[in-house]
C-alpha cells in the first residue's frame, strides 16, 4: 500500500514537471513570436529618382558630367541621366517628345519656349562660353566683319551673342551675311575651310579652331554677355523639386572635387564626353566654375528685348514669370 501510494506521487511530481515545461516553453515560443511581430521591419534603401538632362558638348556640361562620373548624383539621392545633342535644334526635338527633364538652354530659347505656351522656367544660369571665330587676316576686329559671312544657328543664343558683339562694334545684323548651320562641329569645318569668314561657336570647338590657325575676335566673356541657363518645365518642377536640388548638390560637389583635384585626373573623361580630340589634351583649360547660382535678371531682360525685335516673343513675358525658385530665390 505504501509502495503504491509512493509510486502514485513520484508520477504526479513528474506530470506536473512536464506541464510547468510545456507551459514555459509555449509562452517562451509565444513571447518570441510577439517580440518579432514587435520588431519593425527592416528599411528598404529608397532608389534615386532619375532625372535626365539635355546637354550641348561645351564647358557647361563638365560639371554634371563630373558629379555623373563621380557618383555625387546618386549619394545626394538622384540618378543624372545625362544626354548630350550635337545642336540646339536636336537638344528642343528631344524635350518637346517629352524625352528630357530638363535641359542646358539659352535665354532666346527660354522666351520661344514660353511664346509657345510652353511653361519653362530658369533653375539657374550655366558657365558657358562662345567665341567669335575667323581664318581671315583681313578681319581683326569685329568692326571687320561689315559685308562679311558669319555662320551661327538662328533664333539661338549664337545669333543674339553676335547681335550684342556687333551692336558693341557699332554694327548690326543687317551689315553682315548670316550663314545658318545649325550643327556646331560643321560650322568649325566649314570656317576651317573657308566657306565663311567667321563663325560663333562654344568649346571645345573654340580651341579646335585655334589649333587649326584661326583667330578669336570677341566672346561672351569680353562681350559681357552670358545666355546660358539650365532650364525645366514647371511640370517637371512640381514632380521632381527634391531631385533638382539633390542635383545641384551634386553640382557643386563637382565643382568642389575640380578646385582640389588635379586636371590630369579627369581630363580624359572631359575629352570623351564633350569631344575633344586627344592631340588637344595639353591645350585644354578647365574653367574655374563656381557654385551654381541664379540668373541675372538683367540679362533676361536684355535676351527678351532682342527676341522682341526679331518677332519671337509678342507674348507680355517678364523675368519673373520665367525663373524658378525651385533651388535659388528670384
Amino acid at each position: 500500500m505504501m509502495s503504491l501510494l509512493v509510486l502514485m506521487l513520484i508520477v504526479a511530481m513528474i506530470g506536473a514537471g512536464c506541464g510547468n515545461n510545456s507551459a514555459d516553453t509555449a509562452n517562451s515560443a509565444n513571447a518570441a513570436q510577439g517580440n518579432e511581430a514587435a520588431s519593425p521591419p527592416a528599411e528598404e534603401t529608397a532608389e534615386p529618382v532619375t532625372l535626365s538632362l539635355g546637354l550641348l558638348p561645351s564647358i557647361d556640361a563638365i560639371p554634371f558630367i563630373i558629379a555623373k562620373s563621380q557618383g555625387f548624383d546618386r549619394s545626394n539621392g538622384v540618378d543624372l541621366d545625362i544626354q548630350t545633342f550635337k545642336s540646339a535644334k536636336d537638344r528642343d526635338v528631344a524635350f518637346q517628345a517629352g524625352k528630357l527633364d530638363g535641359l542646358s538652354a539659352d535665354l532666346v530659347a527660354i522666351s520661344i519656349y514660353n511664346e509657345a505656351g510652353l511653361d519653362v522656367k530658369i533653375a539657374s544660369t550655366t558657365f558657358g562660353e562662345f567665341d567669335l571665330l575667323t581664318g581671315n587676316d583681313d578681319i581683326q576686329e569685329v568692326k571687320d566683319l561689315k559685308g562679311k559671312s558669319v555662320i551661327l544657328s538662328k533664333n539661338t543664343s549664337t545669333q543674339y551673342t553676335v547681335a550684342m558683339m556687333l551692336k558693341q562694334a557699332g554694327l548690326t545684323e543687317a551689315d553682315i551675311k548670316i550663314t545658318e548651320v545649325p550643327q556646331i562641329p560643321t560650322r568649325l569645318e566649314l570656317l576651317k575651310n573657308n566657306k565663311a569668314d567667321a563663325a560663333i561657336l562654344p568649346e571645345p570647338f573654340v580651341t579646335m579652331g585655334q589649333t587649326a590657325g584661326l583667330r578669336v575676335l570677341s566672346s561672351t566673356v569680353t562681350a559681357g554677355v552670358n545666355p546660358f541657363v539650365l532650364a525645366f518645365p514647371q511640370t517637371a518642377i512640381d514632380a521632381k523639386a527634391e531631385a533638382i536640388r539633390s542635383m545641384y548638390a551634386a553640382y557643386d560637389e563637382a565643382v568642389a572635387y575640380m578646385k582640389s583635384h588635379d586636371q590630369a585626373e579627369y581630363i580624359d573623361l572631359i575629352i570623351k564626353e564633350v569631344g575633344y580630340p586627344d592631340t588637344l589634351k595639353d591645350d585644354i583649360q578647365v574653367p574655374a566654375y563656381l557654385p551654381a547660382n541664379q540668373v541675372d535678371v538683367k540679362e533676361v531682360e536684355n535676351a527678351f528685348a532682342w527676341a522682341r525685335e526679331q518677332g519671337l516673343l509678342t507674348r507680355d513675358i517678364s523675368p519673373e514669370d520665367v525663373i524658378s525658385d525651385v533651388q535659388f530665390s528670384k
